[in-house]
């Protein structure tokens, strides 16, 4: 209030710093004379005559210090404290008063005292006695209104004039001389002084009579509509005439298609036969997708790591799903596998189990089964690499069947034991750092297999013995086996030697908590389901399906990893064995997501319908369909096509009425500033109960409030479901690179360790390390493995107090003997649970817990250098020198350590796609040099290479004709005249040459990434196919070869896909992505790399990055490295809690209109009436806001009115005219309803009549017009040295010119028109719903002001009446109820009314109404097509182009279409809704095309051409439909002859006016020539369209 008071004052002049600098050189003296005491006198003084606050006792104390100066006029000091009395007792919207006319040589005496008494005030302020006798006193803090600048100012005038003292009440008069007396100042009752007419009072008088009468308001057209008017019945309104009745009789806009919806048209009896050749097309383009979903499908796995098969659905007659006899048994054959973790009392012997199988598949089998283990043994016994015996061994027992497993589990497991037993009696015969991290690692697996093989099928007695003198011989836990009656010999001889085994060190506990925390029991109260097979579901997860079989919808929160997929794919199997007609939709944020759910249910499900044109599942969005989306009963799609889908009339009548369920994963992206309101909508839309789900919602319980409320007015219970654990932990370290680097290869994996602990350059990062902020609590989701625990409880031992003691009852020595995950997470919320309450006293000794266990991370040291295989040190590379601040340099030494621990593969996240690319470019370079090093200095190699020329010689010495005829393609030729038996001597041959299959330009082992046993040969030639076809550049698929992939939006869609196959698959163990792949991709990897810091690293996109960390199935531990950013980030990555999720006001204009839209054209069908109802009946619409149901009500009735009064809807809710075009931009919002104005009120008419005679000019100012409506991006560099740097010396413009004169009136006109609309709204708001007054501040909820409403200023004061809209706190500086615009009025207006910028229907005009120039990158584009352009003058980064430019021409898609719809033009020309895509992603649609064909010339540069040839030929016709080949002349004649037989037809029965009925424009326009005005502007529109799609297809061909 102090500033605001003095700088909003006009006034007032501003106090310059010389005037401060002087009054302070002057003031020195008096402020130091201040003491202590005089303060207390005062306050004593004080207290005597009213009641002391802080802002009293400071105001008296300074004008006391102030009184013997000569820097106060004589009026100052009790204009001061008059002023001081009247704030304390006069309400704060009474306050409102208009500056006096003063003259400014005079007003300099004011501006001196008031300079001196803030200075003064502030020196009090800072003393450290004033803040301690405040305190003493509970004095009230209300320095936040320590001055008002109008107020004063007027108080100072009114005596400066002679007004006297009597302007106050007897009672303030009394209260100001007691107080007066205290400064002691003698108050002057008249002042003689030469007075001026009083004219400020006249004009006061004058505003006074005119703000306190009725306003004129506006008024408010006729409405009503029978589903509307109940819910509108609240709001009370005075309906009137509209003053000046249009005479134009509107045209009721029917939908004739639908945006973005099926192939098909909504009205099939409208839809046209496709023709033989587009039926064809339209089938192999959706085989063509169906294949790639299939190769995407066999990249998945289930959880236990083997690939998806899919299942057969059946449905019975009752709805209840039956199953074959063949999966009946197969069920019954996992029986034994569901028992397993059940304990020996439920458990059958392993001799019932085997004897069950035996009967099952005929005699024998136990025998066979075993007998084929022999031969794996014999052949994994000459495998002379442990680790790779290990594996294998792994793998075998991982893939045998259920029955098989049943009968020899035990003993692999057995053979694994001693497999790595031997690995331990080598290990620790090393005394070195590095080999005990491996024994520790070793021996922690060999106490999890031991766990394992208590309860396995098949046990016997002689392996119990055996383990059992293992376990005591290593000195590991006691477990419990099984009890076992069987016994046998063992098909093998173990090599035990136990007297050569080094016991375990430490003791049991300490041995568990170190090194087996990833190892432990994860188990969470699971237990057999019959609902879920593969694996035994958690408490939590038998909670859901619980409530999924009771129909409810359920908010499930539980981190990545928990185990939360399985539930889609529940609800999804119960909709497809209920019936043939259910459907399900699936909402994913992405197009990458949609695309890994399609593929996984391909995978899973599958189905035999009775009928044709019934599928499983389908995709639906912008770019591509896959399926037909109305005939499927799983629709995975986005949000923004389920939004079209629900709203689509026609679909009220059918398909919407069968959506049984809805799943809306990542629930959180509620919270984006772009889609969320969209899932807010949907939401509040929801037919059916619904499944939320996410890993990362910051206020679970806020959230779970309002989806409750939604939910229960359309009849739905939710329940929420929480789980806190991930299934394998994260573990964090920082890197620090080397400060030199020679790489000569990758080295060699080590074995046994889980993390990254012990390499040099990487320190470990206790998650308590990072709480260095208390103020922020713990968050809620920082959790603990078991060695934090250990770690924790040491340290706060360590540091205890006797105030601050740790109970013993946290000691891990009460532990149970065999620790489990349960008992971790139990001990981990103790010890948390004593760290908060620590953390919240001061005196504790917390911060130097979280100083002590940060140590490793401050201590971190950079190695002096790092060689990646010192063993191979005679063919090394120079070591380079390494900046550490370079990603570039720092990356490929960081890669080196994953691949020592064995953590790869691993994702670096960095969040600028160039510097992406660039990542991967530069570990290329380095791989290959390193390479091309080796090669030339590496007598191995050159050897190698002399043998494999040798054997090409000896090759062609043996078989001359065959090496040098070419292959060519057909049967007649294969191997002509060669045998059988030579072939098969041939092959033979091959397999045995060591140089058979070497390729001396592949990629050297050692020098690349590629797992090559992952992918077949002939799938990668595949892939490079077709990634060739779309021409992609030739290192990106080289880089594949290597085992690299990058990952972000601006990539080819094929090649994401690829990375993203071939990463799951395995062969890919580098991927270098944006947050592309953070948000739920199936993606999983050993290790996660956040390269580099960035602004949009937040707490949220760090939790979902680091979420990919930890392949559940795969990986035990996921490493997360913090690769250069600084400590103090880290610190607040880890502790800070997750954001809240905020709402959006859903109830938008264009959603109104499109509900109308919903509601008109299907019929008032009860879905539709339902879906208003509900919507309507909600009492919490806005997430993030109170229940204010009344003020939705007035904001919905005066969006009505802004649609009625904009020829959108009728008075009878039906939509009119241009509604069909506005709803389908309604992605664009406010600009949409600008081009409406526009088109209304004639001016696109006017502007296009010459778009025969003069197509450049009208092209041009078209585009201009349209850059100032979509895709506005403000202008942020407009300082002269940039314009002339880098502006005039560029082609771009970069400052968008201005709206011609008209466009320009027509926008400001509109938003004058909209700006009254809402204003009146808020009025009438106000009027019937606040009564309380506004005088608290929002974010402190301070009270400003005397509450009694009572006291007002004196009169003689000429006040201004209180405002009624605006807050009063914006009115202290004399703005009355008159708003400049939008803006204005919903950053000022009054508390308890609800009004986002955003929604209202409006473009502020520049320069008019806004003081920012738009960005020209759109008209730039269109006149230069240059892209570096963009990036330079326009500051638009590269990697955005694209997305911007294809939005654009999106936009021109939609308004083509729509005009073509709306007059009607005959098919072929018009185009279709729902076929429309942006110029880009129609290009990405022909490079699929051509590679259907077969095609490498069929890229959409051609396409482009012969789309834009002429200017004038259609380009809304979908990839391969094929555009109309007409000349220009025969296309316009065509165009005339159908419009005026249009017209012809329809003049009897309509009349148009198009807004302007002068006699000078010729009265009103006919409907033939109104026809003719928007064929012209249909023609501009998809002329201005053809040539810039044209420039747009050329750039990035």
């Amino acid at each position: 209030m102090v500033v605001e008071g003095i700088r909003k004052s006009a006034a007032l002049s501003i106090i310059h710093d010389e005037l401060y600098t002087s009054t302070a050189e002057d003031d020195k003296g008096f402020q130091s004379e201040i003491s202590e005491s005089d303060v207390q006198s005062t306050l004593q003084e004080l207290a005597k005559v009213a009641t002391v606050t802080e802002r009293s006792l400071l105001t008296i104390v300074a004008l006391k210090a102030m009184q013997s100066q000569p820097v106060a006029d004589n009026q100052c000091i009790p204009a001061m404290l008059i002023q001081m009395l009247l704030i304390d007792h006069t309400t704060l919207s009474s306050r409102r008063l208009e500056i006096p006319p003063i003259d400014r040589s005079k007003h300099r005496e004011l501006d001196k005292f008031l300079a001196t008494f803030v200075q003064t005030s502030a020196w009090l302020l800072d003393q450290n006695f004033w803040k301690d006798i405040c305190a003493e006193a509970s004095l009230e803090c209300n320095l936040v209104d320590f001055i008002d600048g109008r107020l004063l100012t007027r108080i100072w005038f009114e005596l400066d004039k002679g007004s006297s003292l009597e302007m106050l009440s007897s009672q303030l008069q009394s209260h100001l001389r007691d107080i007066m007396d205290i400064v002691s100042v003698k108050p002057e009752t008249q002042r003689q002084r030469a007075e001026k007419p009083n004219e400020h009072s006249v004009m006061s008088q004058l505003a006074t009579r005119m703000e306190s009468s009725d306003p004129d308001r506006m008024a408010v057209l006729p409405f009503s509509h029978p589903i509307f008017d109940k819910h509108l019945k609240p709001v009370n309104i005075i309906v009137q005439p509209p003053r000046n009745p249009s005479g134009r009789s509107a045209k009721v806009f029917q939908e004739v298609s639908h945006w973005h919806n099926a192939k098909k048209r909504l009205d099939p009896k409208a839809a046209h036969a496709l023709s033989d050749r587009d039926k064809m097309r339209a089938m192999r383009k959706n085989q063509f997708f169906m294949a790639e979903m299939a190769s995407y499908a066999a990249s998945l796995t289930g959880v236990t790591g083997k690939n998806l098969e899919p299942e057969l659905i059946t449905v019975s007659e009752d709805g209840k799903a039956v199953k074959d006899a063949a999966e009946q048994a197969k069920e019954n054959n996992d029986t034994g596998k569901q028992r397993k973790g059940q304990g020996s009392k439920g458990a059958s012997s392993a001799k019932a189990i085997i004897a069950a199988n035996v009967a099952a598949k005929g005699g024998g089998v136990a025998e066979k089964t075993m007998a084929a283990w022999k031969t794996v043994r014999t052949n994994l016994d000459a495998e002379r690499s442990l680790q790779a015996r290990y594996r294998k061994t792994k793998a075998y027992l991982r893939d045998l069947h259920n029955d098989k497993r049943a009968i020899a589990q035990a003993e692999v497991e057995y053979y694994i034991i001693c497999t790595l037993l031997k690995m331990y009696r080598i290990l620790s015969k090393s005394t070195d750092g590095t080999s005990q991290l491996q024994v520790d690692g070793v021996t922690a697996l060999i106490f999890s297999t031991i766990r394992g093989l208590t309860v396995s099928n098949g046990l016997t007695k002689t392996i119990v013995n055996q383990v059992k003198s293992i376990i005591k011989t290593l000195r590991l836990p006691h477990v419990e086996f099984l009890a076992t009656e069987l016994d046998g010999k063992l098909s093998f001889e173990p090599d035990l030697r136990l007297t050569e085994i080094k016991p375990v060190a430490s003791d049991h506990h300490e041995f568990q908590l170190l090194h087996c925390g990833p190892y432990m029991d994860r188990n969470l109260d699971s237990a057999p389901d019959t609902r879920v097979k593969g694996f035994n579901p958690d408490g939590w997860q038998r909670k859901v399906l619980d409530e999924l079989d009771a129909d409810r919808s359920i908010f499930v929160v539980a981190p990545t990893s928990a185990g939360k997929t399985f539930i889609s794919f529940y609800a999804m199997e119960k909709v497809l064995r209920r019936n043939d007609d259910s459907v399900l939709v699936y909402v994913a944020p992405t197009k990458a997501l949609v695309n890994q759910i399609g593929a996984e249910i391909q995978a899973r499900f599958k189905k035999a319908y009775r009928h044709a044109g019934r599928s499983v599942w389908a995709i639906h969005t912008r770019d591509y369909r896959i399926n037909n989306p109305s005939g499927c009963q799983i629709l995975v799609t986005v949000p923004h096509i389920l939004q079209i889908m629900l709203l689509s009339p026609s679909n009220a009548k059918a398909w919407s009425r069968k959506v049984k369920c809805i799943i809306f994963d990542e629930i959180h992206s509620i919270g984006q500033a772009e889609d969320g309101v969209v899932w807010e909508q949907l939401l509040l839309l929801a037919p059916c109960p619904i499944i939320a789900l996410s890993a990362t919602v910051g206020n679970p319980e806020q959230f779970n409030s309002w989806l409750t409320s939604t939910q229960k007015s359309s009849g739905f219970d939710v329940t929420m479901i929480t789980h806190q654990h991930r299934y394998s932990d994260l573990r964090k370290f920082l890197y620090e690179p080397p400060r030199r680097f020679a790489f000569n290869g990758l080295p060699e994996p080590s074995f046994g360790t889980l993390g990254l602990d012990g390499l040099e350059g990487l320190a470990f990062i206790h998650p308590v390390a990072s709480l260095v902020n208390k103020s922020r609590g713990i968050p809620q989701d920082l959790s603990l493995e078991a060695r934090d625990c250990l770690t924790l409880w040491k340290c706060m031992c360590r540091h205890q107090t006797a105030d601050f003691p740790v109970d013993k009852g946290l000691d891990p020595a009460r532990l149970p003997q065999v620790i489990r995950k349960a008992h971790i997470i139990e001990w981990e919320k103790q010890l948390k649970a004593l760290l908060k309450s620590w953390m919240l006293q001061e005196s504790s000794p917390f911060e130097k817990v979280v100083e002590d266990l940060g140590k490793p991370m401050k201590g971190v040291k950079a190695p002096v250098q790092y060689m990646s295989r010192p063993e191979e040190s005679s063919v090394t590379t120079e070591a380079m020198t390494v900046d550490a601040d370079d990603l570039y340099q720092t990356t490929l030494p960081l890669l080196c350590k994953l691949q020592e621990r064995d953590a790869l593969p691993a994702i670096l996240f960095n969040y600028d796609r160039n510097r992406c690319v660039g990542i991967c470019r530069t570990i290329m370079k380095q791989l290959k040099d390193a390479e091309n090093a080796m090669k030339e200095s590496s007598p191995a190699w050159k050897s190698k290479i002399r043998g494999y020329e040798q054997y090409l010689a000896n090759k062609s010495k043996q078989n001359p004709k065959k090496m040098a005829a070419p292959k060519k393609k057909g049967k007649a030729n294969d191997d002509e005249g060669t045998s059988k038996a030579d072939k098969m001597q041939d092959a033979a041959s091959e397999e045995a040459n060591p140089y058979a299959n070497f390729n001396p330009d592949a990629p050297v082992e050692g020098f690349h990434f590629a797992n090559i046993a992952k992918a077949e040969a002939d799938e990668l030639a595949a892939i490079h196919k077709e990634l060739k076809w779309r021409k992609l550049d030739p290192w990106l698929m080289e880089s594949l070869t290597r085992g690299i992939g990058v990952h972000h939006a601006g990539m080819n869609r094929k090649y994401r896909q690829a990375v993203e196959m071939l990463f799951r698959k395995g062969f890919l163990r580098v991927v270098i992505a944006t947050g592309t792949l953070a948000l739920g991709i199936n993606m999983p990897c050993a290790t996660v790399i956040f390269s580099g810091d960035s602004v949009f690293l937040t707490a949220l996109n760090f939790r979902q990055a680091a979420g990919r960390a930890g392949r559940r199935g795969f990986d035990l531990l996921g490493n997360v490295v913090f690769q250069k950013i600084t400590t103090a980030k880290v610190c607040r990555l880890l502790s800070s809690r997750l954001p809240d999720l905020t709402g959006h006001f859903p109830v938008t204009t264009t959603l109104i209109l499109r509900l109308f839209t919903l509601l008109h054209d299907s019929g008032n069908t009860k879905y539709a009436v339902d879906a208003i109802n509900s919507l309507l009946s909600q009492p919490r619409l806005y997430l993030d806001g109170p229940a204010f149901k009344d003020q939705v009500l007035h904001h919905l009735r005066f969006s009505i009115e802004y649609l009625r009064r904009h020829d959108l809807l009728s008075a009878e809710g039906a939509p009119l005219n241009f509604a069909g075009l506005t709803s389908h931009l309604y992605y664009t919002e406010n600009s949409s309803f600008a081009l409406n104005a526009l088109l209304k009120e004639g001016y696109l008419h006017e502007l296009c009549s010459e778009i025969d005679t003069a197509e450049s000019h009208v092209l041009r100012t078209l585009m201009i017009v349209m850059a100032h409506l979509f895709g506005r991006r403000p202008c942020r560099h407009s300082d002269q040295e940039y314009i002339e740097n880098i502006v005039k010396r560029s082609p771009s413009v970069v400052f968008l010119p201005q709206l011609p004169a008209q466009a320009s009136r027509i926008l400001q006109q509109h938003n004058e028109q909209t700006l009254q609309i809402f204003t009146t709204y808020v009025r009438t708001f106000v009027d019937q719903h606040i009564d309380q007054p506004d005088h608290t501040l929002p974010l402190t909820g301070v009270s400003v002001g005397s509450k009694d409403s009572d006291h007002r200023l004196p009169a003689s004061l000429s006040p201004l009446p209180p405002t009624l809209i605006r807050s009063p706190f914006v009115a202290l500086s004399g703005h009355p109820d008159t708003f400049t615009s939008i803006s204005d009025l919903c950053r000022t207006v009054r508390s308890g009314v609800f009004l986002e910028e955003n929604v209202i229907p409006h473009l502020p005009v520049y320069p008019h109404e806004t003081e920012t120039p738009l960005n020209a990158y759109l008209y730039d584009f269109y006149m230069h097509g240059d892209i570096n352009a963009l990036e330079l003058a326009n500051g638009v980064r590269k990697s955005d182009v694209w997305f911007l430019l294809n939005d654009f021409s999106l936009v021109l898609a939609t308004i083509v279409t729509s005009l073509a719809n709306f007059m009607k033009i005959p098919e072929g020309r018009g185009g279709d809704m729902e076929d429309l895509v942006g110029g880009g992603d129609e290009g990405e649609e022909r490079s699929d095309e051509a590679v259907m064909e077969g095609r490498a010339d069929s890229g959409y540069g051609s396409a482009a051409s012969s789309v834009a040839g002429d200017g004038t030929a259609m380009t809304t016709a979908i990839p391969g439909r094929g555009v109309p080949g007409k000349g220009k002349k025969k296309v316009e004649e065509n165009w005339e002859v159908e419009a005026d037989a249009d017209a012809q037809a329809e003049a009897e029965e309509e009349e148009w006016d198009d807004g302007d009925s002068s006699d000078e424009e010729g009265g009103t326009k006919t409907v033939a020539e109104m026809e003719q005005g928007f064929l012209r502007i249909y023609k501009a529109m998809t002329k201005l369209k053809a040539e810039f799609d044209e420039k747009f297809r050329a750039m990035f061909a």
